[in-house]
């Protein structure tokens, strides 16, 4: 076979080596090609919505006929920021955030530092120790509510015979002891999955690390600051982010077991987001109450991007 260049130079070259065309999946274009599926998916199933959300807070729309909107720029905001109710709030759910996040992975990396240690039944303990992570939260908001009820509750009759019984046993119906119950409930739920995570990052520490800074005289507070705790940081703040988005967003457990009260003492912003929407059908103060959600959102994963880099670069330990 005999090909002619530009050049007029003939060329021979054999049938087997004749020029292929170059495949798809080995162009620049290939990341592209493969990104392209979650992109569209994103883009229709959440920046549509999220700019439908943005739109409709800027209105004034019933949930009796969403249809119809009337423009009112940021009266949405004004009401809802001028409004004591929001404010406590707002309040409420950064204490339920923040406890959440602190002593869930606090307990999660207590009980991964128990399993991490060598005893007999070890496998069974890490299996058992995921049940209620593993348990949905329907079923944990239920049998949570059964075990506080005030007639029959087995919390109510342990408190009773240690002498800390509620008056009336009404735990889930005291503006006092509801959040504490609901907090109580949420870190029983999560701190499985941290204490999972954390310890399969304590298996990635280096024993030789241990044991030499054993030999040099540190005690195990000193030896868990200077090595442990320098290879599980990276894990710990990537749990702090998902904990935190989870508990901004986490609605089923506290409606099941409060629906935001008593007198609005659990009511955090997906349970004001729900009222306002499916109970006062104002669906545009919703939509304004999930917008100020999600810039909250944006501003721990902003927070969070930038302590990271500050601890890369070494300015924070």
């Amino acid at each position: 076979m005999t090909v002619v260049e530009q050049t007029g130079a003939p060329k021979t070259t054999s049938p087997g080596r004749a020029r292929r065309r170059p495949s798809p999946l080995g162009s620049k274009w290939t990341p592209y090609l493969f990104l392209a599926p979650a992109a569209l998916f994103i883009l229709v199933f959440q920046a549509v919505p999220l700019l439908q959300e943005v739109y409709l807070s800027f209105t004034r729309t019933r949930l009796l006929n969403p249809t119809r909107s009337e423009w009112v720029g940021l009266d949405n905001y004004n009401r809802i920021f001028g409004d004591p109710e929001f404010h406590r709030t707002l309040l409420i759910t950064v204490v339920y955030v923040i406890t959440c996040v602190v002593v869930a992975i606090g307990a999660g990396l207590v009980v991964a530092l128990l399993l991490n240690k060598k005893f007999r039944g070890r496998g069974v303990a890490r299996a058992l120790v995921t049940v209620p992570w593993a348990a949905p939260g329907i079923a944990v908001a239920l049998i949570a509510t059964w075990m506080l009820n005030a007639q029959y509750g087995i919390v109510n009759r342990f408190l009773d015979a240690v002498g800390l019984g509620v008056p009336g046993g009404a735990i889930l119906d005291s503006p006092r002891y509801a959040l504490p119950a609901v907090l109580a409930t949420t870190i029983w739920q999560l701190f499985p999955f941290t204490s999972v995570v954390l310890l399969s990052a304590l298996q990635s520490v280096p024993q030789d690390l241990n044991e030499a800074a054993t030999v040099d005289g540190a005690g195990r507070w000193a030896t868990f600051r200077a090595v442990t705790w320098q290879v599980i940081k990276p894990t710990v703040g990537l749990l702090a982010l998902l904990m935190t988005i989870w508990s901004l967003r986490r609605f089923e457990l506290i409606w099941l077991m409060t629906k935001g009260g008593p007198v609005g003492a659990t009511e955090t912003l997906v349970i004001d987001l729900y009222s306002q929407a499916f109970d006062s059908k104002e669906l545009g103060s919703a939509a304004a109450i999930g917008m100020v959600g999600v810039v909250i959102s944006l501003i721990v994963i902003i927070g969070s991007r930038l302590v990271a880099r500050a601890v890369e670069k070494g300015d924070v330990r």
